[in-house]
């Protein structure tokens, strides 16, 4: 084999590697930028859902003025899930679990008056707000989904390699926070 045959081979194999290396690269960019996206789904949908609660909690002063604990709850979980935007995948969902619970408290309030639960005010809230946590729901899904294929990747060889070179950190799933008593059914007595 002649030298100027080795060198074209050395500079085809050289261009394949560099070639392949741009290629994971990229790809682990492309997935992160999918988390990136997932998880301002994710703010788009529960800013939504922050929208809707001062007027649900309006409505709801009108019929049970005197569940001032119960409506103070909602709104002071509402504001500890605004606050809690920009601090991170854990601390938002923590505060999303927390107005969750909080609401669940409000919707079962809402059970004990009668003239409340007939309101039409209050049904388009309602229905609004279910719709919203059903958005809420598939975003954190797709973030996870999006958050578990990158992460595969990152992982997976060679990848890994160049991951780690390239800086590409683990991204951190949603998790439900609630404990088991959380995630009971509140009661509401008179």
């Amino acid at each position: 084999m002649s030298s100027t045959m080795t060198t074209w081979i050395v500079i085809g194999v050289s261009v394949a590697l560099v070639i392949w290396i741009i290629m994971i690269y990229n790809g682990l960019v492309a997935m992160r930028q999918r988390v990136n996206q997932a998880f301002s789904d994710i703010d788009v949908q529960t800013k939504q859902r922050h929208d809707l609660i001062p007027n649900l909690v309006e409505t709801v002063k009108g019929y049970a003025g005197h569940e001032r604990g119960t409506l103070e709850a909602v709104v002071a979980a509402r504001n500890a899930a605004i606050t809690a935007q920009g601090g991170g995948v854990a601390a938002q969902a923590a505060a999303e679990n927390v107005l969750s619970g909080a609401l669940r408290q409000l919707f079962a309030l809402s059970e004990a008056y009668p003239d409340l639960k007939a309101n039409q005010n209050m049904l388009a809230l309602q229905e609004e707000l279910a719709s919203t946590e059903n958005k809420v729901a598939f975003a954190r899904q797709a973030f996870n989904d999006s958050v578990m294929e990158y992460n595969t990747k990152r992982e997976s060889f060679p990848d890994t390699i160049f991951a780690g070179m390239f800086g590409f950190s683990a991204a951190e799933l949603l998790q439900a926070t609630e404990s088991a008593e959380e995630r009971k059914a509140p009661q509401v007595k008179f």
